[in-house]
């Protein structure tokens, strides 16, 4: 069973992210492929278009603001590495809904 790969940092959690732009359905997790979370976002990958819409997401999704999310490594690549400001590994997988394994 695959598992999300969760860093815990003094000040918060680094997982990694592969992102899938331009999708025609609106922002949502996929999946997991191996540790790394998978979310299909809608906007297309121009202009930090499909970032910022990664950082709105994992801020609606996790209830947190917008600037406790951060793309740390990965901005022109599909693979990113992201902080989150405040938040514990647990709190993190519940949160998005994986601490149930529903993927």
């Amino acid at each position: 069973m695959a598992a999300l790969a969760i860093q815990k940092v003094d000040d918060g959690v680094v997982f990694t992210v592969k992102i899938v732009p331009g999708s025609n359905s609106p922002t949502r997790i996929s999946g997991l492929l191996g540790e790394v979370l998978k979310i299909k976002v809608a906007a297309p990958p121009e202009k930090g278009k499909a970032n910022q819409c990664l950082i709105d997401f994992l801020a609606e999704q996790l209830g947190v603001k917008k600037n406790t999310v951060k793309i740390i490594s990965g901005n022109t690549n599909p693979v990113k590495r992201v902080h989150i400001s405040g938040m514990s590994p647990e709190t993190l997988l519940k949160k998005l809904n994986l601490d149930k394994s529903n993927y």
